[in-house]
């Protein structure tokens, strides 16, 4: 009898946590939606025209302390944890967490999306959106027109998705090639990094999107990012690691911007006053708002707050209402503080809220077939041709048979699977690609993972062209998906302990020894051979480089990408890439990288300022990469100073001397050589993008504000400008033989 009662008790306690279990999965995938925008309703007519300033003030005043709470975090974590995990876990998606919503007082929630290459958050009856090349690929376009238009596309949908918050672009500094996140972000040069950085705000900013540049700052190692203490001297810090966010706050104007995980000198970034506060707010005048990074982004919610920190995501968990109570009540914050802080957030958002839309913003927009050309023309300008012995294009020819040759060959693989991951409709594979292109003639195309190393050589044999695919995906780079415990003791103990998780840093800048051995075995039965890289970032081809013809770097080149490689092997689109970063010689030359650290110190040089400053032999230069045409340099100028000394002009000649239209990519840089300080070689100060016919000659302006000359002076505490003679540069490359040179005194 009792063991009937026990096993009577077992099952119903089984039943009942079965449809807890349920009726929370179901509530977490199938949540309530909310309107992001001003219900018309509730206000007068145009209510895009009312003073949304005044509105806040007013709000303000009309707030509980509980409310003004309300506004300074994502979700209650009952909420939110359900919903993001059952999601995540079930749908293999990102939901909407809503943020700040008041129905008391009639105020619109915001909701946050990822989309570095597309969007991340979708409406629950969407399932694909537009999905482009990674942010380093299209920095290897060199082109700011094109980041525009992608996330012009990718703001578009979001608002589709009912989202309008996007965290988004990534703009850390790529400091060495290692770095897991590295394909999120814009390159090795703070210069690059903010021109990219800017573009893709406008282009966010313009569908009434708040974008919100990230992570504040210092964040260039993943593994260690929730622990790693990073050490830098002021005019490191200054000059190298945010003169890009400085660029794209000043000139962007996002939203919002997201601290970063990791402590800068001592202090976490989400509690940083010095970050925050007294640069970001005070110096640079940054009046949006300040969310953390998802999760462990901040641990105490009263230094957060007296550093200026404006929002927790994605849930309440140290702005806790106990935690700012006893805050207020034992003085440590006080309610001048929290209101300041919930002001400038409504202040911010609610031009958004009560903003004009000009176009709907409906399902109808997403994959829209120029979102999808756009796709296929970012991969097309992104990819870099780094080595050509008269190999490529390949030959269009009758009865060609045609090996594409590789593990990675015919796999989906657009990047990580972390907060960047995108969902495409599809991916056009390398293989597809190729095969796409021969469609319509009677050439052969044949796919080999490889897995038989000795039937891929015999395969080899017999092939009249060779494209080999190698590279990395999501489970060699990327956001490090580990436990955060994991992490810390990785770190604490600065090596890994246990199994290592999915994506994060690289621990070796080779491919995989089966890619190393595919390329060298393939090399030797087979000259008419192309190398494709997918990858993120910056390798050692070393052991490998010398054996092979012609070698690509296609990057996670997007829905689009097999199809605009094709384009490049057969020579219907131009190579136009370049580098953007410095590909050592030598691995051990870049600088000291380890993911699994709790401390580490950041230093003034890195990549192309760091290899010329102390000689360190390259294999490929910064701003490197080669084209079918031929470009010549001539009459390189300094015109004039204008707008009172502060604007300087410089020109060139450009002319296109091959049979072939192409477009190049002119750089130009400033050489400090005659300084009396430590000062970088030289720095690029501008670049332009331009197509020329053959035969055509065009002439490049190139202009920059005297401030762009300046050093961060640690004794006087301001940017200083030296008088002496400056070295000005232009050409192809950041390599010396490419550049011509002219030497002028700047007072």
């Amino acid at each position: 009898m009792i063991i009937k009662r026990i096993l009577k008790y077992l099952l119903f306690s089984i039943i009942s946590m079965l449809i807890i279990t349920s009726i929370i999965v179901y509530l977490s995938l199938d949540y309530k939606m909310y309107p992001l925008k001003a219900d018309q309703k509730l206000y007068p007519k145009n209510i895009w025209q009312m003073n949304t300033d005044s509105l806040a003030e007013e709000l303000l005043s009309r707030m509980t302390l509980e409310e003004k709470i309300d506004q300074m975090y994502g979700e209650k974590m009952y909420k939110s944890i359900p919903k993001f995990f059952g999601n995540f876990i079930f749908k293999q998606r990102f939901p909407h967490i809503y943020v700040g919503r008041n129905e008391r007082l009639n105020i619109p929630p915001w909701v946050l999306s990822d989309g570095p290459r597309g969007a991340r958050v979708l409406d629950k009856n969407i399932d694909a959106v537009t999905t482009f090349p990674v942010a380093m690929a299209r920095a290897a376009s060199w082109n700011t027109n094109l980041e525009y238009e992608v996330h012009d596309v990718i703001s578009k949908e979001m608002r589709a998705n009912k989202t309008n918050y996007a965290a988004t672009p990534c703009i850390n500094l790529l400091r060495h090639p290692g770095w897991g996140r590295a394909q999120e972000t814009y390159g090795e040069d703070p210069w690059l990094l903010g021109e990219f950085g800017v573009a893709a705000v406008k282009g966010i900013e313009k569908n009434n999107v708040m974008a919100c540049p990230k992570h504040f700052a210092l964040n260039s190692i993943e593994n260690s990012r929730w622990v790693i203490d990073v050490s830098v001297d002021e005019r490191t810090l200054r000059e190298v690691y945010l003169p890009h966010f400085k660029k794209v706050i000043k000139e962007g104007k996002p939203a919002s911007i997201m601290s970063a995980y990791n402590k800068v000198r001592g202090k976490y970034s989400g509690s940083n006053e010095e970050l925050l506060t007294n640069i970001l707010k005070n110096e640079w005048g940054f009046n949006g708002f300040i969310s953390t990074d998802w999760m462990y982004g901040i641990y105490n919610g009263v230094e957060a707050i007296n550093a200026g920190l404006n929002v927790e995501m994605p849930w309440q968990d140290e702005y806790s209402y106990n935690t700012i109570r006893n805050g207020l009540e034992e003085g440590k914050i006080t309610l001048e503080n929290i209101d300041e802080l919930v002001l400038s957030t409504l202040k911010t958002r609610l031009k958004y809220a009560f903003s004009y839309d000009s176009i709907d913003y409906n399902h109808e927009l997403i994959l829209n077939k120029s979102h999808v050309n756009l796709a296929r023309k970012v991969a097309e300008e992104s990819m870099v041709l780094i080595k050509n012995e008269n190999i490529l294009p390949f030959e269009l020819k009758e009865n060609l048979k045609i090996g594409v040759i590789g593990r990675l060959a015919d796999t989906e693989n657009t990047g990580d699977l972390g907060s960047s991951n995108s969902n495409p409709p599809y991916v056009v594979t390398p293989f597809q690609g190729i095969k796409n292109y021969h469609i319509n003639n009677n050439n052969k195309v044949y796919f080999d993972r490889a897995d038989d190393i000795n039937k891929s050589i015999e395969l080899a044999k017999e092939l009249d062209q060779v494209i080999l695919i190698v590279g990395y995906d999501y489970s060699d780079e990327g956001e490090y998906i580990m436990s955060r415990g994991q992490m810390l003791k990785s770190a604490e103990a600065k090596k890994l302990i246990g199994a290592k998780g999915v994506g994060g840093d690289r621990l070796t800048l080779k491919l995989r020894d089966e890619d190393e051995i595919l390329i060298n075995e393939i090399s030797k039965v087979n000259d008419n051979i192309v190398v494709v890289y997918v990858g993120g970032s910056a390798i050692d081809m070393s052991s490998w480089e010398s054996n092979v013809p012609s070698i690509i770097f296609s990057w996670y080149s997007g829905m689009e990408g097999g199809n605009a490689l094709a384009k490049i092997i057969y020579g219907e689109i131009n190579p136009s890439g370049k580098l953007p970063f410095t590909i050592a010689k030598n691995s051990i030359d870049y600088p000291y990288f380890n993911p699994y650290t709790d401390t580490i110190t950041y230093g003034y040089y890195h990549g192309y300022t760091l290899f010329e400053k102390f000689k360190k032999e390259i294999a490929y230069p910064f701003g490197y990469g080669l084209s079918y045409s031929n470009f010549k340099y001539e009459n390189f100028e300094f015109n004039n100073v204008v707008n009172e000394d502060s604007t300087l002009i410089f020109s060139v000649d450009l002319t296109n001397i091959s049979d072939v239209g192409g477009k190049e990519i002119s750089q130009f840089y400033v050489g400090f050589e005659n300084s009396e300080i430590d000062r970088p070689v030289k720095l690029l100060r501008d670049f332009k993008k331009v197509y020329l016919k053959p035969g055509e000659k065009k002439s490049i302006k190139f202009k920059i504000n005297k401030s762009d000359l300046s050093y961060y002076s640690t004794m006087k505490k301001k940017w200083v400008n030296e008088k002496m003679i400056y070295n000005f540069y232009v050409g192809s490359s950041s390599n010396e033989i490419d550049l011509l040179k002219l030497s002028k005194m700047i007072y």
